[in-house]
């Protein structure tokens, strides 16, 4: 009873680590239609953000809740000015700008901090479970998981500001013409996204430690969620994440860590054949 409850919490932590990863990507990538190479790279800067301010006297929380999502905004929001507004609808230029930015602050962030990990204290301390101990810091992740689904889901269905983003992503020229400072729009929404990846960043890095090229090892699974989610950005996200994340945890419990990312690619491989437009391609059409 006590494995299985452990078995269970593990494959509820795994989904909410996709949709972590997933959350930023979704509003940057399957709202606004830019393929963001650099999604790692911010969540590396929500991780080293946690890492600076602590070793600075700042409480942990207050980091990794405000610090991190504000640097990490205001950062796209200078991306965006600087570099992705001349790049709307131009994928293969936004892949290949977002790419060169995701060296530059690899290379940058080694030359200021080094190629080490740093670690970061995981709050809260562990529990027992039976025979088995698992960290407290897990119901964070999950907790933090569904807070950002319903904050998301909130402000795209109820508030004027969510109104005006899903239509001027849907109808720019439209948009426009209404009086829309669509320009704008568009910076508010890439710099919304970028704090949800700063955030993301900063949770995760007390379970993974802080590294440069952190960000490598969760481009994959961040942009293999978005797409297999399809173009919904809240139902896409979670139904691509449960699926996916349990998937992944299983085959981990069975086989081991190497085999359970094999069983990721393989599923999110199966489903996109049979659903080329993702999940919400064909199943959940007109959700969120």
């Amino acid at each position: 009873m006590d494995y299985t409850l452990v078995i269970a919490l593990e494959m509820v932590r795994a989904v909410a680590w996709l949709v972590l990863l997933a959350s930023g990507l979704a509003i940057i990538f399957g709202m606004m239609r830019i393929i963001n190479f650099a999604h790692g790279e911010f969540l590396m800067l929500g991780g080293y953000t946690v890492v600076i301010s602590t070793g600075n006297g700042v409480n942990e929380w207050f980091a990794m809740l405000v610090l991190a999502p504000l640097v990490v905004g205001i950062f796209g929001v200078l991306v965006e000015r600087l570099v992705i507004q001349r790049l709307y609808g131009r994928i293969l230029d936004s892949l290949l700008a977002t790419w060169g930015l995701s060296m530059l602050m690899i290379g940058g962030v080694t030359m200021i901090f080094g190629n080490s990990v740093t670690g970061v204290a995981t709050p809260l301390g562990g529990m027992s479970i039976g025979d088995y101990q698992v960290p407290r810091y897990n119901f964070v992740l999950i907790f933090a998981a569904i807070f950002l689904l319903l904050a998301i889901w909130a402000v795209l269905k109820f508030t004027k500001a969510g109104l005006i983003a899903r239509a001027t992503m849907q109808n720019p020229d439209m948009s426009e013409a209404l009086g829309i400072p669509t320009r704008w729009v568009y910076m508010a929404t890439f710099g919304i996204g970028s704090a949800v990846t700063g955030f993301a960043g900063a949770l995760l890095a007390p379970m993974t430690g802080v590294v440069p090229t952190m960000g490598v090892n969760f481009i994959a699974q961040s942009f293999i969620t978005v797409i297999t989610g399809g173009a919904s950005v809240i139902t896409g996200t979670l139904s691509a994440a449960g699926l996916l994340g349990s998937i992944s945890q299983g085959m981990t419990f069975l086989t081991g860590p190497v085999y359970g990312d094999a069983a990721l690619l393989l599923a999110a491989l199966v489903l996109l054949r049979l659903l080329p437009q993702g999940i919400t391609g064909r199943i959940f059409k007109k959700s969120l």
